[in-house]
């Protein structure tokens, strides 16, 4: 059996499927998982989470399903801040070690 040459991957799997937006995306997505954790934890309904967060519960449908296409990164972070979470955004340069990116920790 001979061995075949792979392609590597990245860490991020959207990359890898070559989406455009895949660090927009991933970063929704991680702030989405947490701000489902959260309503999880309470116990909130989309009924409940919608009127707390201040959005239609169809959208709170959307995040709970990690549909997040239609939903802005700043309206993720505006809904952790109304679950009482302080968001923080820090800007650095970059170096040719450690190339331009969006990292998001939740």
């Amino acid at each position: 059996m001979t061995n075949k040459s792979r392609d590597r991957g990245t860490d991020n799997v959207l990359t890898d499927l070559g989406l455009p937006d895949a660090q927009e995306l991933t970063a929704k997505a991680i702030l989405a998982k947490k701000i489902n954790d959260i309503v999880e934890n309470r116990g909130l309904t989309q009924s409940d989470a919608a009127g707390l967060l201040g959005m239609p519960q169809p959208k709170v449908s959307a995040i709970r399903n990690y549909k997040l296409r239609g939903i802005s990164l700043e309206r993720l972070m505006q809904a952790l801040t109304a679950l009482g979470q302080h968001v923080e955004i820090v800007v650095s340069p970059s170096d040719s070690t450690a190339p331009a990116r969006i990292d998001v920790a939740a």
